[in-house]
């Protein structure tokens, strides 16, 4: 008899007690947080190669820059984010009578992609700029492009609030008009760049 005192004591307590539990509802998209989250802002640097086409001939070089931007994560692993950097290369090659040089390229990309937990895959896009330098013979002239980027990565987490990345972008940019010894002369090009980086997370 005690002991069925005792079991029917303990099913009428038991609502009870599991009502200070937490719950898990499964209509609610929280239940599936990544443990960790890409928001926030960061900063960087990366290198690379680049080749490309300039006037119709191959151009090619090292690429060296830094990077900042900010991500912001969705419950559902979705991520955007906006990114600006800065490439100093050596990428040049002979073209249009001389040698072409451009000796930076700048980008402000948005940023689409997905979170699987502390690996990032994206594509982006935006605005692109450049300085490019046509020398022939003992005279050179500088000249400012303006274009777009496209490309996509992929970025790690490989310790705490460090990532490491690769990607690729494509730059492409508008005829600008050199001045050389021998005449105006137009000049556009455009640049694939593949390039390792590593961000730190504020």
């Amino acid at each position: 008899m005690k002991k069925l005192l005792l079991v029917a004591a303990l099913f009428v307590a038991a609502p009870a007690y599991a009502g200070d539990l937490p719950q898990r509802n499964y209509n609610n998209p929280q239940n599936y947080r990544n443990l960790f989250n890409w928001t926030g802002f960061y900063a960087g640097a990366h290198a690379g190669w680049g080749w490309g086409d300039a006037a119709g001939a191959d151009i090619s070089g090292y690429a060296l820059g830094l990077q900042v931007g900010y991500n912001h994560q969705l419950v559902s692993g979705l991520t955007f984010g906006v990114e600006t950097d800065i490439t100093f290369s050596g990428i040049d090659g002979g073209a249009a009578g001389g040698v072409f040089t451009a000796d930076y390229i700048g980008t402000l990309r948005g940023r689409l992609g997905y979170a699987f937990d502390r690996v990032l895959v994206y594509g982006t896009g935006g605005l692109a700029y450049a300085g490019g330098d046509l020398r022939v013979g003992a005279f050179s002239n500088d000249q400012d492009h303006f274009g777009y980027a496209l490309g996509f990565g992929i970025e790690g987490m490989v310790a705490n609030n460090i990532s490491a990345r690769l990607e690729y972008i494509y730059t492409d940019f508008g005829t600008r008009t050199y001045q050389t010894v021998g005449g105006p002369v137009g000049v556009g090009f455009n640049s694939s760049v593949l390039r390792a980086g590593v961000n730190y997370r504020f």
